[in-house]
C-alpha cells in the first residue's frame, strides 16, 4: 500500500526567519500593526526583511499584501510618513537641517531632491509657506472655454478651465495662497505658445504629443493614481473601480475618485478618462460638458486613427507568392 504523501517542511531558516501563513483577517491585523509602527517611528529605516520580522511575514508576501491593503508599497508608505514628519518640523519653524535630522533623513541631498518632487518646492520655500515660489500664468481661449496654465521653474503646476477668464486667477490664488503670482511676460510668449500648440490640437481632437514638464504636489496615493491615469490611452476609459483594482487596491474606488477631484492639471493628468462603472460620465471638477467634449474628441481621433491603420493594411500589397 502506498504511503500517504507528506508535504515537506520548507521552513528551514530557523526561528529568526520563521514566517507562518495566517488567515487573511490575521494578515490584515498584522499589516495594520505595521502601519502604526511605521507611523509612530517615521525616523526608523527598515527594509522589507526587517518589516517582515516585526509581523512574521516573508518580504515578498508582505510587499504584495501591503500594496493590496494600503495602495502603496511599504517603502512608499514609510517615505510618506518621514516626509510628513519633516514637513511638520518645518511648519513648526525648525531649521531645515534640524527638521531633516529629526525626520530620520541620513542624506540631506537626497531629501532636497525628494522634497522638490513630492512637495513641489524646496524645503526652505515650504518652511516659509510657499512664499518664495514664483508662479507664472497666462490665459488662452480654447474650445472648452478660457483656460489658465501656470508654471513654476520646474514645470506646469496648474491647468484649469472656467466659464469666465476673470475667475481663473482667483482659482490659482486659492490653490497656491502664498506663492508669488506673475502674469506671463511678453518675452515668454513664444515658449507659452509652444506649450499651447499641442494642447489646443488635443482639445480640437487632433493628434498631439503632450509630453510637457509637470510640477505636481500630492500624497503618495494621489501620485500613484495620477501616474496610472497618464498611462490610459487616448480614446479609452477606465472606471474608478478598474483603476483601484489596477493599483492593487480594489476597495479604493472612492479614494481614486477623490484623487481625480484633487487634480490641478486638467488634460495632462487625464482624469476625464475615468468614468463610473455603469458607463455614466461621473463627476468632473471642471463640469460634465467639458468631460464629455474631451472624451468625444479623443474617441473621434481614435476612430479616425483606426480607420487609417485599417486602410493602410488593406492597401499593403500581399507578399504571398502566387501558385
Amino acid at each position: 500500500m502506498r504511503a500517504p504523501f507528506r508535504r515537506k517542511n520548507r521552513n528551514v531558516a530557523g526561528p529568526a526567519r520563521r514566517y507562518d501563513h495566517p488567515m487573511p483577517d490575521a494578515i490584515t491585523d498584522r499589516l495594520v500593526r505595521l502601519c502604526r509602527h511605521l507611523a509612530d517611528h517615521p525616523e526608523a529605516s527598515l527594509d522589507l526583511g526587517a518589516m517582515g520580522e516585526l509581523i512574521g511575514l516573508s518580504p515578498g508576501h508582505l510587499q504584495r499584501r501591503f500594496r493590496a491593503l494600503v495602495g502603496v508599497s511599504p517603502h512608499q508608505f514609510q517615505a510618506a510618513q518621514r516626509l510628513h514628519l519633516f514637513k511638520t518640523g518645518l511648519r513648526a519653524g525648525l531649521p531645515v537641517t534640524r527638521a531633516l535630522h529629526e525626520a530620520g533623513y541620513s542624506s540631506p541631498s537626497r531629501m532636497h531632491a525628494s522634497a522638490q518632487r513630492d512637495m513641489g518646492m524646496r524645503p526652505g520655500e515650504y518652511r516659509r509657506g510657499g512664499d518664495a515660489l514664483h508662479i507664472t500664468h497666462a490665459v488662452r481661449a480654447t474650445p472648452l472655454g478660457p483656460m489658465m496654465i501656470a508654471a513654476s521653474e520646474r514645470g506646469l503646476c496648474f491647468l484649469q478651465f472656467a466659464d469666465r477668464a476673470e475667475a481663473l486667477e482667483p482659482m490659482l490664488a486659492a490653490e497656491l495662497p502664498r506663492a508669488e503670482l506673475h502674469p506671463m511676460p511678453e518675452a515668454g510668449a513664444p515658449a507659452l505658445d509652444a506649450w499651447m500648440e499641442p494642447l489646443l490640437a488635443h482639445l480640437d481632437g487632433r493628434p498631439a504629443q503632450l509630453g510637457l514638464p509637470l510640477d505636481l504636489q500630492g500624497t503618495a496615493f494621489q501620485q500613484t493614481v495620477w501616474r496610472y491615469l497618464q498611462q490610459i490611452p487616448s480614446g479609452q476609459t477606465r472606471s474608478y473601480a478598474q483603476v483601484a483594482a489596477a493599483l492593487g487596491k480594489p476597495s479604493a474606488a472612492r479614494a481614486v475618485a477623490r484623487a481625480c477631484a484633487s487634480n490641478r492639471v486638467a488634460v495632462l493628468i487625464p482624469c476625464h478618462r475615468v468614468i463610473r462603472g455603469d458607463g455614466a460620465a461621473g463627476g468632473y471638477r471642471w463640469g460634465l460638458p467639458r468631460k464629455r467634449a474631451l472624451l468625444e474628441a479623443e474617441a473621434r481621433w481614435g476612430a479616425q486613427s483606426n480607420a487609417r491603420a485599417s486602410t493602410r493594411a488593406t492597401a499593403r500589397p500581399s507578399t504571398t507568392p502566387s501558385l
